[in-house]
């Protein structure tokens, strides 16, 4: 008798989790685009995350070179943002990148606001733009909500062996970025969009956060170039609305043009 008991008990129970597991599908299907990326918005700091003025990050990269690895023991980036975003795919606001090897620099580039720079100085135009198209992206989720974007649930992904929203996110301008986000947990885990290098995607994983902000900050980002892994950034620290000179951006020559 308290066999059949159990047994019953454990196929009631199953039931139960069946049921609750369609009805939680049942409710993510329903979810329209703008509701998953205010949930995504939400997961990753709110406000505080969406316009921030600054953001540094350190950490260290790994980069690929036919199939081989070489570790820059010191990658680093500095970002300052502006309010507003027409182009996804453009340069805006301030950046500067750098990452060495065996203490020496294996590249800097910055943007100024107006002119890119690296270890040769000021670069010409369309070099630069090319450059900037194949990296700048991520920024258009933090303006994904802003008057003049639009947004469009897609079919679902699977990122990290996990079922995720596939969101495409149109700028002001008409371009276009793919957003994945854990179906679960709504973290921000993929990006995704056309660049001069050809297709590129980012992975995002390893997260961490800290108590002074509101801010959930991606501790590896794996960067692929038409399905081929460039290089892993793992950023081991952060710091977010520091007062960054303007001289930071403007990497003075270092090598022979």
């Amino acid at each position: 008798m308290l066999k059949m008991l159990y047994s019953l008990g454990f196929a009631l129970l199953f039931v139960s989790c069946l049921n609750t597991k369609s009805k939680e599908k049942e409710k993510q299907s329903k979810l329209t685009a703008m509701e998953i990326m205010q949930k995504a918005h939400e997961k990753a700091g709110g406000e505080f995350w969406r316009r921030p003025k600054s953001l540094t990050l350190k950490g260290y990269g790994i980069f690929y070179r036919d199939g081989k690895p070489s570790k820059h023991e010191k990658h680093n980036m500095w970002r300052v943002f502006e309010d507003q975003k027409q182009e996804a795919h453009a340069a805006n606001g301030k950046v500067r990148i750098e990452s060495f090897k065996e203490g020496k620099p294996v590249f800097m580039v910055s943007f100024d606001g107006q002119n890119t720079f690296d270890l040769r100085g000021k670069q010409e135009q369309s070099a630069a733009d090319n450059r900037w198209a194949s990296n700048f992206g991520y920024g258009a989720i933090r303006h994904a909500l802003d008057d003049g974007y639009t947004l469009e649930k897609m079919p679902d992904d699977t990122i990290f062996a996990k079922p995720a929203y596939r969101i495409k996110v149109k700028d002001i301008t008409g371009g276009e970025t793919f957003f994945g986000i854990d179906k679960e947990d709504y973290k921000i885990i993929k990006v995704a969009f056309d660049t001069p290098r050809g297709w590129h995607h980012r992975l995002y994983s390893d997260f961490f956060s800290k108590e002074s902000y509101s801010w959930l900050q991606s501790g590896k980002v794996a960067l692929y170039y038409d399905d081929v892994l460039a290089n892993e950034i793992i950023w081991e620290d952060f710091k977010v609305n520091e007062v960054l000179p303007d001289s930071l951006f403007q990497i003075k020559p270092m090598v022979q043009k």
